[in-house]
């Protein structure tokens, strides 16, 4: 499966949003998870969100490379 983002032309109705193609729950799930890296942030009070966002990003890139 190949990951569409969100194109601004969100739908509720049936099972997937008519806009990316995506499940409402695949949508309700990234939300989830976003809430969860943006509450940690948070919590932990980093200054420097950016530097903390980009190691989670190569962390998932290099993590997802060993698992392929």
């Amino acid at each position: 499966m190949k990951f569409t983002p969100c194109a601004d032309l969100c739908t509720k109705d049936g099972t997937h949003c008519q806009g990316c193609g995506r499940s409402h729950q695949e949508i309700a799930d990234t939300k989830k998870l976003i809430a969860s890296i943006v509450e940690f942030i948070k919590v932990q009070g980093y200054d420097n969100s950016d530097e903390f966002i980009n190691m989670v990003s190569k962390k998932v890139r290099k993590k997802l490379v060993k698992t392929s």
